[in-house]
């Protein structure tokens, strides 16, 4: 396996030179932009956090319901994400747009599903009756609820590309059981199952003040946001009990190689390498997010070929995480090289400290992603949503900034050791079958997804878990 090249000595002090400005500017210029906002609550539960900015026109509304599509009920995936269509109609959303000029988004994630509402700070009452009318009173009248149900499949039905299929058929492999096998946004069999009472049952259990939190940031006292907030969210009704997350731990994932056979190919492949990674609240999350820069960073040395087709990111989430290493290769044999150097990588940093040079630039590329996603009230309000999402002290960008700032060689074995070492990894080749089982067998053990039972080449649905309640998609450990 090739290493980085060594540069000329004149290139790679002025390198040293860049990196060291960058990771000692960082923690500063983000401790400009990271105020602390004011904490309230309304009595039905409902957790307010304002920041007053006198003289700013726009205005920031993030409301947060902290249950996510980990919740969706069994064989039924997408539901939460249905909920979240339901909350506002094409109408109110062309409204905001062309006649307040503001924006309106909402997304839903395995954690959380956010409303984001952005306009002018003098339309916050409008901004305000549209945010309540979405949460007390979402439409779910059976007309409603099958047009939501034929937008969404519409969205769902289209051509799936070979990515797509290896990004699920990854997930499906490393967590099997566990919720997040399955895509947030839901299958189009899953969706299809969803009946009214269904969407009813998720909006009684989960879209409550008391399992929400919202920010508002902007140009509106922070009198006048709580007099508006008892008044219209006041009444929002609050739930008797919020439903914990206690999902059975998956099992570990099958060592072979999984092959999915894509049709017309052309013999381009879609290769994914993938471990469990760390949850949102573990202290070395960060450093996780360091080290799939420097992951990248090692594999296109020993690759320049995937320099533009190559990607490596970890995502975390409340209960766990997904370190995953993805490729787009132009052959089978580069599908080997691909997985086989990806495989050593991983290897080489759990045996061994990294140089520092190749830290510093890892930590450098983290940091200026860092910067660019904190500042302003976006990333304010993100911030301080992950606080009560994940159940984390406050630590702000600056805070997040130092400490990868002081991330040591030996630091970053340890965490690479603790997320690759004896690590199951989750491996999934998307592409000819037949070419690539014969490029892929002399790696280790190889499965021909659907060979055995005669089924279509398409990636595998882990079978959902059995509920404790009826349809809930979880177990108890």
């Amino acid at each position: 396996m090739r290493h980085l090249s060594t540069p000329r000595p004149g290139a790679a002090r002025r390198l040293a030179r860049v990196l060291l400005l960058l990771l000692a500017a960082a923690p500063a210029a983000l401790a400009q932009t990271a105020p602390e906002p004011r904490r309230d609550q309304l009595l039905n539960g409902l957790r307010i956090l304002t920041l007053s900015r006198p003289g700013d026109s726009q205005l920031l509304m993030r409301l947060r319901v902290h249950s996510g599509a980990a919740f969706d009920l069994a064989g039924k995936e997408g539901l939460m994400a249905l909920l979240g269509d339901a909350l506002f109609d094409a109408q109110t959303r062309e409204y905001v747009i062309e006649e307040l000029g503001g924006r309106l988004e909402v997304s839903t994630g395995y954690d959380a599903i956010d409303i984001t509402l952005a306009g002018r700070a003098q339309d916050f009452d409008r901004l305000l009756e549209l945010l309540r009318n979405a949460v007390t009173n979402p439409q779910l009248t059976p007309e409603a609820v099958k047009a939501l149900r034929d937008a969404r499949l519409k969205a769902l039905g289209g051509v799936k590309s070979s990515a797509d299929r290896a990004d699920r058929a990854a997930a499906a492999r490393l967590f099997n059981v566990h919720p997040y096998a399955r895509p947030a946004a839901g299958t189009p069999e899953a969706v299809a199952r969803v009946e009214r009472p269904d969407l009813m049952l998720i909006r009684e259990r989960f879209l409550n003040p008391n399992n929400a939190t919202l920010v508002i940031v902007g140009g509106v006292e922070h009198s006048r946001v709580m007099r508006a907030l008892r008044q219209s969210l006041g009444g929002w009704r609050k739930s008797d009990r919020l439903v914990p997350e206690t999902f059975r731990r998956p099992e570990e994932p099958d060592a072979r190689t999984l092959v999915v056979g894509e049709p017309d190919a052309s013999g381009a492949v879609e290769v994914r390498l993938a471990v469990r990674g760390l949850p949102r609240n573990d202290r070395d999350r960060a450093a996780a997010q360091v080290l799939a820069k420097l992951v990248r960073q090692r594999w296109l040395a020993a690759l320049p070929e995937l320099r533009e087709r190559a990607a490596v990111r970890h995502e975390a989430y409340r209960d766990g995480g997904l370190f995953i290493l993805s490729a787009s290769a132009r052959t089978p044999a580069e599908a080997a090289k691909a997985l086989e150097s990806a495989r050593a990588v991983l290897k080489a940093l759990s045996d061994a400290p990294p140089a520092a040079a190749e830290l510093d630039a890892a930590r450098g590329a983290y940091l200026a992603a860092l910067t660019s996603h904190s500042q302003g009230p976006e990333g304010w309000a993100a911030s301080w949503l992950d606080e009560h999402s994940y159940k984390t002290p406050s630590v702000t960008a600056a805070e997040t900034a130092r400490a990868v700032s002081a991330l040591t060689p030996a630091e970053a074995q340890r965490v690479a050791a603790r997320l690759f070492q004896h690590t199951p990894a989750a491996a999934v080749a998307v592409g000819d079958a037949a070419t690539l089982r014969a490029e892929l067998t002399r790696l280790g053990g190889v499965e021909v997804f659907g060979e055995a039972a005669g089924q279509a080449n398409q990636p595998a649905q882990s079978q959902p878990a059995t509920p404790q309640q009826p349809g809930l998609q979880f177990k108890r450990p």
